[in-house]
């Protein structure tokens, strides 16, 4: 598990260290561990010349040690400062670098945005934690001034993008790789800021990590210690019986998608309620699920169900969700559900809208005007204030899986191929995630578990190809044996 930890959770944790960090001591260990992954990156490059621009915090003295230390291996470094004698640790490292054999070069002259502009390595050390979105306007001209095929390592952020999330801010730095110190923040982990982040390079310094992360990712190495596995006492009804209300006579795929992967994915039983034609296709290829309605574990409802729907068996299919809703049972919201949702429930409920079903649903339930843009703008804080309305925690869809309760961590999922933005890959998480819920998961953990064994049987279903909604649903139970056969060894 990957966790991020905020801006004052972090300084909290430095402080806890006063002797190391009054004495300096934190600042060189970061400054060596920048040079470390520096120069290996350079040794693999095959390059020699490296700039630090050095804003006026800590960051800016890490990324000056660093020159320094870089121009004792002998490599081609220059600092751009923007007021050397900002600090006594600026100064102290300003003149290391000069006697090691750096060049200092101070604010956006000529000089200094020709050293830039020459870079074949840059280190962004230009603004650090205490950073507010956007940069200066003397650090705008260091960061135009960078040729556009530099390799940009950011010093523990990339300078202008919102430390603890927020919309990606387009004049910012976007760098190549991040090296950033004690722990990952949410701006490295977060859509859509983690694509400003780049590959990323955590460095130890000897500062534990928090108590309780902000954001946390779940690997594959999770998966063993989270997924409910059965015991010899157990039989189909411990495991977890899961409803599926899903499908009709226009969407009649969604039913046979979400209930195949439910049934691989574990549910000791799964029973669905549908309409005709889906019933038929679930009758004929998913032999093990029983129909109509009846004692379940938790609920899935929506994929493929359309609500306006007057087609036969449509009403007697609603009629079985508008009470599971009304229940006291777990229950999963997709697709058509959604249109179901207009009040909190007391149970467990987890939403799992892509990014124009929670706009929609956002503006419904009385927010001004909500696009898909303003969503996929800032996710996280379009999930939180949909659970907020709804009372649910809630699943955002999306090349970063987003999965926000109304408190605690968010968690995000990033790993599945970009083949799975197919038709009916949603209804194949609704069945993994429902199948968990069945199994007693708590909805945020189900979620998060559930988008990672998901994007995983997308790269298993077809690695490296386009990938079909049903071969991932039928791919599903190899993948977790595969995961948990990996964490047994």
């Amino acid at each position: 598990m990957i966790s991020a930890y905020d801006a004052d959770q972090v300084r909290q944790a430095e402080e806890g260290q006063p002797e190391l960090l009054v004495s300096g001591e934190l600042m060189q260990r970061a400054a060596r561990g920048l040079a470390k992954v520096t120069r290996r990156r350079m040794r693999d490059l095959g390059v020699t010349r490296v700039v630090a621009l050095v804003g006026a915090g800590n960051n800016g003295a890490d990324a000056l040690w660093a020159a320094a230390r870089l121009a004792r291996r002998g490599l081609e470094a220059t600092a751009v400062v923007h007021d050397v004698s900002a600090s006594p640790a600026q100064q102290a490292a300003a003149d290391a670098a000069t006697e090691a054999g750096a060049r200092v070069l101070e604010g956006t002259g000529a000089d200094a945005l020709e050293a830039i502009a020459a870079a074949q390595v840059v280190l962004d050390g230009v603004t650090g934690i205490g950073g507010r979105p956007g940069l200066a306007p003397f650090a705008r001209q260091w960061v135009d001034a960078i040729y556009p095929t530099a390799y940009v390592i950011a010093v523990d952020t990339p300078s202008g993008q919102p430390v603890d999330g927020g919309p990606l801010v387009a004049d910012a730095v976007f760098a190549d790789e991040t090296v950033t110190f004690i722990a990952p923040k949410p701006v490295h982990l977060l859509p859509p800021t983690d694509a400003a982040t780049g590959l990323l390079t955590v460095v130890d310094i000897g500062v534990a990590e928090p108590a309780e992360p902000a954001v946390r990712a779940l690997d594959p190495g999770d998966v063993a210690g989270l997924w409910p596995t059965p015991t010899r006492t157990d039989d189909k009804y411990s495991r977890g019986v899961l409803g599926v209300v899903a499908g009709g006579e226009q969407y009649t795929g969604a039913a046979l998608l979400s209930t195949h992967a439910a049934v691989c994915a574990g549910a000791g039983m799964v029973r669905y309620v549908g309409t005709p034609t889906p019933e038929m296709l679930v009758r004929a290829h998913v032999p093990e699920a029983v129909h109509g309605p009846g004692q379940v574990q938790a609920w899935v409802i929506g994929p493929g169900l359309d609500v306006a729907s007057r087609a036969k068996g449509a009403k007697a299919q609603l009629d079985v969700a508008r009470e599971a809703l009304a229940s006291d049972l777990p229950v999963l919201v997709d697709a058509g559900g959604l249109d179901l949702v207009d009040a909190p429930r007391a149970a467990p409920t987890l939403l799992t809208p892509h990014a124009g079903e929670a706009a929609r649903l956002l503006t419904r339930l009385g927010e001004a005007e909500v696009t898909r843009d303003d969503v996929e703008g800032d996710p996280v804080r379009a999930a939180r204030r949909l659970g907020e309305l709804t009372g649910a925690t809630v699943l955002l869809k999306g090349s970063t899986t987003v999965v926000a309760a109304s408190g605690g961590p968010v968690y995000v999922q990033s790993g599945a191929p970009a083949w799975l933005a197919t038709a009916g890959a949603g209804d194949v998480l609704a069945g993994i995630v429902g199948t968990l819920l069945a199994a007693g998961l708590e909805p945020d953990v189900a979620g998060a578990l559930g988008a990672l064994v998901h994007g995983e049987a997308g790269h298993d279903a077809n690695p490296g190809g386009p990938v079909r909604a049903l071969a991932v649903a039928a791919e599903v139970g190899r993948t977790i044996a595969r995961l948990l056969a990996a964490s047994d060894g």
